[in-house]
């Protein structure tokens, strides 16, 4: 497993988000990532709280943005760990969040768990 630096890939990952660019955000994940969220049931209307493949990430955050027009993370702290990294932020409502990433081979995201607080 291949981590990036925590930082420069915290201040990358952060930045896509702010400035509502997809494309950015999902050049961080593999094609097979596993995406866990709870947020994903309620953006979806369905009963699922994980999803498998970058076409899917794409789907549920277009949605998810759609519905945010005021969307913006603040990075609170990075952790690291031996092939994962977890980014603490406060998001456009307010919440505490941590979403966690393992890294694969080639130093993408192949898995992730978002939780909020």
């Amino acid at each position: 497993m291949a981590r990036p630096d925590a930082d420069s890939f915290a201040r990358e990952w952060v930045a896509a988000w702010n400035d509502h660019d997809l494309d950015a955000v999902l050049s961080h994940y593999a094609d097979g990532v596993v995406f866990h969220s709870p947020r994903i049931a309620l953006v979806m209307g369905t009963d699922e709280d994980f999803l498998t493949g970058k076409a899917g990430l794409r789907k549920y955050w277009q949605a998810a943005m759609a519905g945010a027009s005021d969307l913006y993370f603040e990075l609170e702290d990075v952790l690291t760990g031996s092939d994962a990294i977890t980014l603490l932020y406060t998001n456009h409502r307010g919440q505490n969040a941590a979403e966690t990433f393992i890294f694969d081979e080639d130093g993408e995201i192949c898995i992730a768990v978002a939780t909020y607080g």
